[in-house]
Order: structure tokens, then sequence, then C-alpha cells
């Protein structure tokens, strides 16, 4: 099977597993096969447009699923939305899923982003899948959580709340390149005429 049937039809993407706390409200859960993540990093090399996104504050080398295949970011969504979400439910069970926000691969290379800056997301719950690991360096740090994804196989997903309590950053790469996919969950949008309290 050629990588574009593969992306399409999600064909050996989902690698099941059962999720488990790893740090303060971090989640760590099987999520893709290795063999479907360097099938994405293909499809994104193919796909090209690598970019910063002019209004992004933190911005990165980054293109989104739906970019590379609008089918693939459906994938991605529908697959959160089933497999994900009910998962993390066991220990934040008051989220409700809206979808996604925006899922892109980000890439770091040498003389081009070496790093990512301390920042939180704008978003419900983040998570990040580590696609390759053929690279040093760049490790995904969350210091308030005393936690990195350095021991985190290729394919598994950390999840968390994204605003306030789990600022993270990239440190700096030393060798080779890192590709990773960055998921953002949509925020509930607020019902009109109601006050949150």
């Amino acid at each position: 099977m050629g990588n574009l049937e593969a992306i399409l039809g999600y064909e050996g993407a989902v690698n099941a597993g059962d999720a488990s706390l790893v740090a303060p409200d971090i989640i760590r859960m099987p999520f893709w096969t290795p063999e479907f993540c360097a099938t994405v990093i293909r499809a994104a090399q193919a796909a090209g447009g690598f970019a910063h996104q002019a209004d992004d504050p933190v911005p990165g080398y980054e293109i989104s699923l739906a970019a590379i295949a609008p089918r693939l970011f459906e994938a991605v969504e529908q697959d959160i939305g089933m497999r994900m979400w009910p998962a993390i439910q066991q220990w934040w069970p008051l989220v409700d899923y809206h979808g996604l926000r925006d899922a892109f691969v980000i890439r770091y290379a040498m003389g081009e982003q070496e790093e990512l800056r301390m920042h939180h997301d704008v978003a419900q719950v983040s998570a990040s899948i580590k696609l390759n690991e053929d690279y040093d360096g760049a490790l995904l740090e969350f210091p308030r959580q005393n936690f990195t994804n350095a021991d985190v196989s290729v394919g598994d997903a950390l999840v968390w709340p994204s605003l306030v309590t789990h600022p993270h950053a990239s440190t700096q790469l030393t060798r080779g390149e890192k590709y990773s996919l960055t998921i953002w969950c949509e925020l509930p949008m607020p019902m009109d005429g109601v006050r949150s309290y």
C-alpha cells in the first residue's frame, strides 16, 4: 500500500493501549503505530510548505494535517473524539469534546528551527505525538511538572490541559531532524447571553 492510500484511509494508524498518568495532569497513551508516524512524516515532506504562520506568537516550521490531506485531518479529529476523549475523561470527567482547533506536523532542523520558547497553548486540551526518534535534544519539557518526553515512544501521545498550568518548551536540537504532531482541541463556545462563573 502506498503512502497516499495509507494516509487517506487511516490504514495501519491506530496503536491501541491503555492511557496512564505520567506527571501532574499529563496523560500518556498509545495513539499511532511507528509505521504510520513514518508515513505521516513522508507525506508532510512531500506536501512541503513547512513555514511559520504570520499570526503565530510562538512560530514554528509546521504544516497542518488539513494541508497534507483533509481526510487525514478528519480521521484524526474523529479518532480523538472516539478514542482519546473517553480515555482522558477518566482524569478530567468534565471536559467535553468540541473538535480540533488544529493538528499540525512541526519540524525541527539544524540551521532552521532548533528550539521552541516557553509558552502555553490557546486550546482546551493539547497533545503531542513523537513521530520519530533519530535526533538528539529537542525534548518537549514541562518545567512545572518536572517532566520531559525523553522516554516517550514514537507514536505515543502526551495530553495535557492547554492553558495556564502547563507551560512547555522544546529544548535545543543538537543533531538530526525532529518531527512531532501537535494537536489543539477546540475550546467550548459560550452560549449567547449565558455568563460563566
